[in-house]
């Protein structure tokens, strides 16, 4: 029997690909929303109420006036706001982390899904932290870099328009005061005692991401190497049973084709891969992903999957 599912805001990007994403699935039924409706609070709560699962693609404040729209104990929010990606109230969607955050998907009626920035960050920082390498008070700097897509609706009109401005052909450094909305969880859900310094660009390209951190191996408790560093990133990521995040070889010859990451080539996947290169002084660890796949989407689509007791890479 196909299980009801609502998406809330169905014609932004990240609802967009969730619909996609189910239009090969006959375990998934759509309920929709008429269009002079989709504002309507009453008619909204009617729906939200009658579903089994309903996905909130939408603003911050707009999602969290749907989540309280939902008086059924049985129907399950998965959230794809900033909104409630700290609460303690609601599981982190990031099941590869470890067994905690993929045991509380499984069992939450409401499940934060982790921003896009946010996810590559937290999928280097998570386990260096947990493993002792990196200190929580550690001066950390991320350097990103991310398609379009990810802006939104609106700048995507601006970069595929006629007659653009010329500062669109180049990347764009952009959350200049040091208080971009993915920084809380990047903090909270890492174990760090203090935000890191940021600095994301946006690019002429449509979709897939990149974030990078760098460590001074001087700066860090006990002294490792870079390959001690890997070593310990594929031995968390296979210890957490993880399918979609992957750690290659240390960046030797084959790693890569050539001696470049190119940001978009996961574009369209639910995939992650996290290299780490560098020397022992100063290593550097890139995670590479679809920013509209693992960093929104296909990580929403993910956590239904588990959250449904089915295989979780399905329509993935």
């Amino acid at each position: 029997m196909a299980v009801k599912v609502f998406i809330d805001g169905k014609e932004g990007t990240t609802g967009l690909k969730i619909f996609e994403r189910f239009s090969k699935r006959n375990d998934i039924e759509i309920l929709q929303i008429a269009e002079e409706k989709r504002k309507d609070p009453v008619e909204k709560a009617k729906i939200i109420n009658a579903s089994d699962y309903t996905f909130l693609c939408l603003p911050d404040s707009a999602a969290i006036e749907s989540a309280e729209l939902c008086t059924n104990p049985d129907t399950v929010i998965i959230d794809a706001s900033t909104a409630h990606r700290t609460n303690p109230d609601w599981a982190y969607g990031f099941p590869e982390l470890d067994s905690s955050f993929r045991e509380k998907i499984k069992t939450s009626h409401r499940i934060a899904v982790p921003g896009c920035y946010a996810s590559g960050f937290i999928a280097i920082a998570y386990p260096l932290v947990k493993a002792g390498i990196m200190p929580k008070d550690y001066p950390v700097t991320v350097h990103a870099v991310s398609g379009y897509s990810g802006a939104g609706k609106k700048a995507i009109a601006q970069y595929e328009a006629e007659g653009r401005d010329k500062g669109l052909d180049s990347p764009r450094l952009y959350a200049l005061t040091q208080s971009h909305k993915h920084l809380p969880e990047m903090k909270k859900i890492s174990g760090l005692d203090f935000e890191p310094i940021f600095m994301p660009y946006v690019c002429d390209y449509f979709q897939g991401m990149t974030v990078t951190v760098a460590l001074h191996t001087r700066l860090l408790p006990k002294k490792v190497t870079t390959q001690q560093v890997r070593d310990a990133l594929y031995a968390h990521y296979q210890a957490s049973g993880s399918r979609f995040v992957t750690v290659p070889p240390f960046m030797g010859e084959g790693v890569l084709p050539e001696a470049f990451i190119p940001a978009n080539t996961l574009a369209g996947t639910n995939d992650m891969q996290i290299f780490v290169y560098g020397n022992d002084d100063r290593i550097v660890i890139t995670s590479r992903f679809d920013n509209l796949g693992k960093g929104a989407s296909g990580a929403a689509v993910q956590c239904l999957n588990i959250r449904m007791g089915i295989d979780e890479g399905s329509g993935l």
